[in-house]
């Protein structure tokens, strides 16, 4: 498994007493993609672009391939055991031990360095992919566990309206659709209680906002996304791992955004 490990580690005085190794990062960008543009003609663009996410989805697993298939020629020229190569690694570990956080992305997402979350991550072939981390301020809220929060699905509630209270938009005849799909709580190996929550939300706008007939007025649907969150109380804080991917792809990537939503965890500082 490889480790990322923080620049800050290398300062003696924002180091904190702990038995990892790794360190931080810095600071993330919004978890909603950069917008383009408005179309002339939505309903063709948007066809085209659920098309060109599902190849870039498609020829992202090639290359994946490819580059196992290369590795274990490798291995089989060193004359190593072939057990080796299935056992290589397709995912990294981000340990944040000066905030208190870790998780496992996908190797091949990048770092994109802004502002909003603490930690951003995306696939850098779609974009509409990507994760964040989030966490409260001990010194606004003081939280002592999950319940603070009341269930998993109240915590839903919470999470949804937070994700339709930054898609607000004073564009005019800009309609979110959302709902709420999943909800549930675990108890991970560090003991500690989890809430999960998965929402989907669709995003419509008229083709003529300014047309004065409304049925010169057609919706149109922009985007389709599923959005999961894992939320974890420890230090007094609430924190939330969030991923955000297309519905037209997330039945080929769910099985590694899973991954990464179990791998969240949150630790002691």
């Amino acid at each position: 498994m490889e480790t990322l490990i923080s620049p800050r580690s290398l300062f003696p005085l924002l180091k904190k007493p702990t038995s990892k190794s790794s360190s931080s990062f810095s600071r993330p960008v919004s978890s909603q993609s950069p917008k383009l543009t408005k179309p002339e003609s939505p309903a063709p663009i948007n066809l085209l672009t659920d098309a060109k996410q599902a190849c870039a989805v498609g020829r992202r697993r090639s290359m994946m391939m490819g580059g196992l298939l290369m590795s274990g020629l490798m291995l089989s020229e060193a004359n190593l055991p072939t057990s080796a190569f299935a056992l290589t690694p397709v995912f990294r570990e981000y340990i944040d031990t000066f905030d208190g956080y870790s998780f496992k992305y996908p190797q091949n997402w990048i770092q994109v360095r802004g502002a909003g979350a603490d930690i951003f991550f995306r696939d850098p072939i779609v974009l509409d992919e990507n994760l964040s981390v989030e966490f409260s301020s001990p010194s606004s809220s003081k939280y002592k566990s999950l319940e603070d929060l009341g269930s998993p699905e109240e915590a839903g509630k919470r999470v949804l309206r937070q994700y339709l209270t930054e898609f607000m938009s004073t564009r005019l005849g800009v309609k979110r659709e959302s709902n709420i799909l999943t909800t549930s709580s675990r108890v991970a190996d560090d003991g500690n209680l989890y809430y999960q929550v998965e929402v989907n939300i669709k995003s419509y706008a008229n083709n003529n906002e300014l047309a004065v007939m409304p049925q010169d007025r057609v919706a149109r649907l922009e985007w389709d996304r599923r959005y999961l969150a894992v939320l974890g109380v420890e230090n007094n804080r609430l924190y939330s791992l969030r991923l955000q991917t297309p519905e037209k792809v997330f039945l080929e990537e769910e099985k590694d955004l899973r991954r990464v939503m179990d791998s969240f965890r949150v630790e002691k500082i």
